[in-house]
């Protein structure tokens, strides 16, 4: 099966380890990647902050680039959730390409557990590891239950794949699903909310005597990294394919932004 890889522009810029995990990760599941080189970013910022003309022709590009893909893989809830809810309003509802790619288009661990069906990763991180689930990964493409709704059975998409990675210790904040605060130009707009939000979710984290918070977005992860070196909490974050390729655990103090380990 061959993929299409679709890397976030914050992720391109910041974190390019997060997109070279992502990639080794597919790859070690027998699968062929190709990068579309010419892809850029998805909108969401500019349609977060209601410049829709702004963002309506950077989601026509994107779409024209993947259409001839039958697989686009993202690591990226928040992204993935922009292509396959928030779309509709730049293109027409028959328009074909439009539909492929949002039929086509999945967050990582969704692709990894639904579409692959992964058994087992042959990793190791001996660490413990708390989870935060981001908005749009539980709301949008339900990777897990989400404490408002009725049904509590559905399953925990990240969580799966954690529990096959050796010597890894699941850990649990006591609010599963709260929001950290971050919101894209939210905490730009909302500065002290956003910022009294983040320490709560790491105080959380902290609480629960976990090493590294792991989540699927790294745009959290960006924002609680950033209250993490202000404060000087004992805590770092990864993303999550950082931790199923068995990244090595680096400190938020000696770790480099635009590494992204």
């Amino acid at each position: 099966m061959a993929v299409a890889l679709f890397v976030p522009c914050y992720i391109d810029q910041f974190y390019p380890d997060v997109a070279i995990a992502t990639l080794e990760l597919l790859e070690r599941q027998g699968l062929e990647v190709v990068f579309p080189s010419g892809q850029t970013c998805c909108g969401q910022p500019m349609a977060n902050t209601g410049c829709s003309a702004e963002a309506a022709p950077v989601a026509r590009r994107l779409v024209e680039l993947f259409a001839e893909f039958d697989q686009v893989v993202c690591p990226s809830g928040s992204c993935t959730a922009m292509v396959r809810h928030h779309y509709a309003d730049y293109f027409e509802p028959d328009d074909p390409d439009y539909q492929k790619v949002r039929e086509s288009t999945f967050e990582l661990c969704e692709f990894l557990t639904d579409v692959v069906g992964v058994d087992s990763l042959s990793t190791r991180f001996p660490h413990r590891v708390s989870v935060h689930q981001s908005c749009h990964g539980l709301r949008e493409l339900r990777l897990a239950a989400s404490s408002e709704t009725r049904f509590g059975d559905r399953r925990d998409k990240l969580g799966e794949l954690l529990a096959k990675v050796d010597g890894i210790t699941l850990t649990s904040p006591q609010r599963l699903d709260e929001c950290c605060g971050f919101g894209g130009t939210f905490a730009v707009n909302e500065v002290d909310v956003s910022v009294a939000m983040g320490r709560d979710r790491i105080a959380d984290h902290v609480g629960s005597d976990s090493e590294v918070i792991v989540a699927g977005d790294m745009s959290c992860l960006m924002h609680l990294d950033g209250l993490i070196r202000r404060s000087g909490q004992p805590i770092t974050v990864m993303h999550i394919a950082q931790v199923l390729m068995g990244r090595p655990l680096v400190p938020t103090n000696q770790r480099q932004l635009n590494s992204g380990r």
